[in-house]
């Protein structure tokens, strides 16, 4: 199973594939003390990876812009980008995720001096006002 995630903005792209890509969670999260279904829907995919190092003239993963994008400040339009995450298996997409307006809730990242890779972690949720922009497709061929 691979995964791709692809994150734009006005100025830059964000490409993480199955090499950098170790676990993905999805969640839908509804308010728990609600005795009927809630209104208050939030969407946040959790992308958990590996920093490639770059050697030979490689060029570096995009971890280092996800650093950087976490910074952003609410008040920029930047802080909000479109998010599309594909889960493939056997050149099928058996989930692609597509948010329009994601933010960085959380961003982490762990080095190891024995292991010589980082690990980060990518917490993102779509903006709760335009969660009916969100959409879930899948059961189709990969490109």
């Amino acid at each position: 199973m691979s995964s791709r995630l692809i994150i734009e903005s006005a100025d830059e792209t964000i490409q993480l594939g199955s090499d950098n890509i170790m676990a993905v969670t999805y969640e839908s999260d509804t308010p728990d003390d609600s005795n009927a279904r809630a209104s208050d829907i939030g969407s946040s995919v959790i992308i958990k990876g590996k920093i490639i190092t770059a050697v030979d003239g490689e060029e570096a993963d995009d971890t280092r812009k996800l650093a950087i994008w976490s910074l952003v400040k609410a008040e920029k339009a930047d802080a909000y980008r479109k998010a599309t995450l594909e889960i493939i298996a056997a050149d099928q997409v058996i989930r692609k995720v597509y948010f329009p307006n994601a933010f960085v809730v959380d961003y982490t990242e762990e080095f190891d001096h024995t292991e010589g890779t980082g690990k980060f972690e990518l917490v993102l949720r779509q903006k709760k006002d335009r969660n009916e922009l969100v959409t879930i497709d899948g059961g189709y061929a990969a490109e």
